[in-house]
């Protein structure tokens, strides 16, 4: 898989665990940023996806907001 994930998540949402198995039971590689410790990255997460609620997936510059597991697999192509 060659396209681009980025998950920004924080430790104690369900949805952010359940994205993040998600994508590692289809062998998709991604890098986590934990806005709840990172304020530069929350900022950056807000501006991309105009919200406040994790988790935030960039799937190749396509945001998905949730776990939206239809809108991931469309975005990765499985």
């Amino acid at each position: 898989m060659d396209k681009k994930v980025m998950i920004y998540s924080t430790p104690t949402c369900p949805y952010c665990v359940r994205a993040k198995q998600f994508l590692k039971d289809n062998g998709v590689t991604y890098e986590e940023f934990d806005v709840s410790a990172d304020s530069r990255r929350a900022q950056d997460m807000m501006d991309r996806s105009g919200q406040m609620g994790v988790p935030v997936l960039d799937i190749d510059g396509k945001i998905i907001v949730g776990f939206d597991k239809e809108a991931i697999r469309e975005a990765l192509g499985l």
